[in-house]
Order: C-alpha cells, then structure tokens, then sequence
C-alpha cells in the first residue's frame, strides 16, 4: 500500500499531511494531482461522519485506498460550537478577524475561555470498511489575534501548556502537538505496522 488518496482541497492541509508521511516511505496523492475537483455534501452531524462521506467518495471514485479529515474547532463561550460548522462559521464572517474579534468577545463576555480542536480521520481501503483515528487539542481562546503561521482558527487558540497561540508555532512544532498530526500518528502507526 505505496499510494494514498488525502481527500482535501486544502492547499495547506495538503502541504502539512505530505511533510508529515514524507518519512514512512508512503506516497500521498491529493484531489489536484489526480484532477479531481467535485466534491460530496459534508452533511454528517459529527466530525467522523464528514470525514467517512470524504474518504467513501474518494475511494470509490478511484479506487486508491484514500483518507479524509474532518476537523473543527469546540469553544466553551460558544456552547462548544462551531464544530462541524467550523468552515461555514468562519465564511459567514466578512473576513477571518471580524470572526476572532467576535469569539475573543464572546469568550471574554461570559469568561468562558476553554476551546478545542478536533480532527476525525477516515480511512477506506475496501467497500463501506472505514476506521476512523482522532485527535484532539486543549486548550484557549486568546485574549488577541496572534500569529502568522497555520491557518483557520490557529491566530486565537492557545494550547494548554503554552502562552503562544498555534499559528505564532512554527509548522514542525505545531505538528508535534496538534490535534491533526495526533490523528495522523495513528493512521501512520496502523499503516505501517
């Protein structure tokens, strides 16, 4: 199993998936390399869900074993919303600072600071056969937008253990901790054992 489908678009998260395999001698396709550009509906109510309508969909379309991410951010002063929605929320903003500046309020409004991400990783190598790897990362809303490293909400989250946001991190010591690359680690643990 040399090849994998990573079932995104994101230029970014492409970017960190292939850093992360380079070493285990696995070849990472993405949808760009194979000039896929139609996607499913991400319509499931849980991180896991979206991520199986992804990895199904890949994997059917070309029969490469693929694998998908579903990942999102949970904030306390939000009722642990956006969630799966994390996407949409942010669009629904006229730029990525209005939507910080309006979570930092929101936190700092009702003291509710605590947040975290998580990511859900499907894996189809047969037919409807999915095994799913999460990760997750504590940690809280910052009192300012920092950073100008990562992407999403990176600039507000600051992980537990740290006085630094994700995207003030450098790429090698975010993936050290973040909640993707923890998902990751274990989808590489079982590809390679």
């Amino acid at each position: 199993m040399k090849k994998l489908l990573f079932f995104s678009n994101n230029k970014n998260k492409i970017i960190e998936i292939k850093k992360i395999f380079k070493k285990f001698n696995l070849e990472i396709l993405s949808l760009s390399d194979l000039a896929i550009s139609d996607e499913p509906e991400e319509n499931g109510q849980t991180f896991e869900e979206n991520a199986k309508i992804k990895s199904d969909y890949g994997f059917n379309k070309t029969g490469f074993p693929c694998f998908a991410d579903d990942s999102g951010i949970c904030i306390e002063s939000l009722h642990w919303k956006p969630g799966v929605l994390s996407k949409r929320f942010l669009n629904n903003f006229k730029n990525n600072s209005a939507c910080f500046e309006n979570i930092i309020k929101n936190a700092k409004k009702n003291s509710k600071r605590n947040a975290y991400f998580k990511t859900s990783i499907s894996l189809t190598i047969k037919n409807n056969q999915n095994i799913i790897f999460n990760g997750t990362i504590d940690g809280t809303i910052s009192k300012q937008v920092k950073g100008g490293f990562g992407f999403g909400y990176d600039p507000i989250f600051i992980p537990n253990n740290y006085n630094k946001t994700l995207a003030e991190l450098s790429t090698k010591e975010k993936n050290e901790i973040s909640h993707r690359s923890i998902a990751v680690t274990k989808l590489i643990n079982f590809l390679t054992n």
